[in-house]
């Protein structure tokens, strides 16, 4: 009992010494700044004042200043303080932007919850002051859709602007809730970052590194452009992003058929026929992007896929056969993903795409007329096939797929 009576009589003397203080200094005291006259240019001299004040207990709290035209600018615009001492920097900066030469009337202002006002002012000059913004003049983003999924068709947004002075930039997207920021990166070029001229920002949502993309949906692409003097400039576009994601796909069990179609064995004498099937599956959540030849094809085995007039195309998913001893380039026939005539078609920039769908299987075939295979002295030649992702990778498991040896010799 003893106990609770001596806290509630210090208890009571805390609140009799804090009304006290309350008593003995104004809602708002001591209240200054210094310089009273700044040239905010970045040099490094007089570019800010400081505002100092103090307060007898908590209120909203306004610092302004009023130009020769009776106009206000507000620097702080009833921001809550509790009791105590606060000190400000300000450089002569309203909303990104630098306020023009001339004399202003500062004001701070405190109001409590129950309306009582306190109001501290005096004069500002500022001199020399750096009023331009920096600019970023053309800023574009291009595609606006974008479809992260490493197919070879607008995977990439390019994001251009010319800066006009030195200033930090930072680009961003934000997310459709209005929260979630992904930063982007900028381009290694000439002009270093944040210095005056043409830069460039090339965005591809992480897929690159393996990372999940942003989800769907539109987002905000922000630039943001912030002089030394605090001067700032805001440009915004937007970017739909659909079908984003890591592709994912394998030769199902990793396990290839090769035969001689004539006789259903592996031997294939010099002239004859080398035939083969697997199973393809798009295991991700992405579709994958397909050229020719289809599926069944025939090749002379001193073809390739170019000599078919089905050069390489960055992004594309396509099988491909190679063997031992092979002089040429790796996978030098290659196919579809299935046949073109089953897969999901789609017209895209006037040209007809074909796409394996994710979770969906396509059996492919082929066949190689052996009619000069290199032996040297052995009469047996190892095949294999691969799942390969055109001018991006060959996964370690779907590389170098069920090598089989083939006796050639006679």
């Amino acid at each position: 009992m003893h106990k609770k009576r001596m806290i509630f009589i210090f208890a009571a003397m805390l609140a009799v010494l804090s009304v006290s203080a309350c008593s003995r200094y104004p809602l708002l005291y001591d209240v200054s700044i210094s310089p009273d006259t700044i040239s905010p240019n970045g040099d490094g001299i007089a570019d800010a004042t400081r505002f100092s004040y103090k307060l007898s207990r908590s209120a909203d709290l306004s610092i302004y200043l009023v130009d020769e035209q009776g106009s206000e600018h507000y620097f702080r615009d009833h921001r809550r303080r509790s009791q105590g001492s606060y000190r400000v920097d300000f450089g002569g900066v309203i909303d990104g932007a630098m306020l023009p030469d001339g004399k202003y009337t500062w004001v701070v202002e405190a109001v409590t919850d129950d309306g009582e006002t306190k109001r501290e002012n005096g004069t500002l000059t500022i001199e020399n002051a750096d009023t331009s913004r920096p600019e970023l003049q053309g800023f574009s983003v291009y595609p606006k859709e974008f479809t992260p999924n490493r197919d070879g068709i607008n995977d990439r947004v390019t994001i251009n602007y010319y800066l006009t002075k030195k200033a930090d930039v930072q680009v961003y997207l934000i997310a459709p809730d209005g929260e979630t920021r992904y930063p982007i990166d900028e381009k290694e070029r000439d002009v270093e970052p944040g210095e005056p001229g043409f830069h460039t920002y090339d965005y591809e949502g992480g897929v690159d590194l393996g990372a999940e993309p942003p989800p769907d949906g539109t987002y905000i692409i922000r630039a943001e452009a912030v002089d030394t003097v605090g001067n700032r400039t805001v440009v915004t576009d937007t970017l739909t992003i659909s079908e984003g994601g890591v592709p994912r796909a394998d030769i199902v069990s990793g396990d290839v058929e090769f035969f001689n179609p004539e006789t259903g064995d592996r031997t294939v004498p010099l002239g004859h026929t080398l035939a083969f099937t697997l199973t393809v599956e798009n295991f991700g959540d992405v579709p994958i992007r397909t050229i020719g030849p289809t599926s069944g094809t025939h090749y002379t085995s001193d073809e390739n896929f170019n000599t078919l007039g089905f050069p390489q195309s960055s992004g594309t998913w396509r099988v491909g056969i190679d063997f031992e001893g092979n002089p040429s380039y790796a996978y030098p026939y290659r196919w579809a993903v299935g046949n073109l005539d089953e897969l999901e078609q789609r017209v895209i920039n006037g040209h007809t795409e074909y796409y394996l769908m994710p979770g969906k299987r396509a059996i492919v075939t082929g066949s190689i007329q052996l009619v000069d295979i290199p032996l040297g002295n052995k009469d047996t030649v190892y095949f294999w096939a691969g799942l390969i992702h055109e001018d991006v990778a060959i996964d370690a498991f779907n590389d170098h797929v069920d090598p089989t040896q083939i006796n050639i010799g006679f």
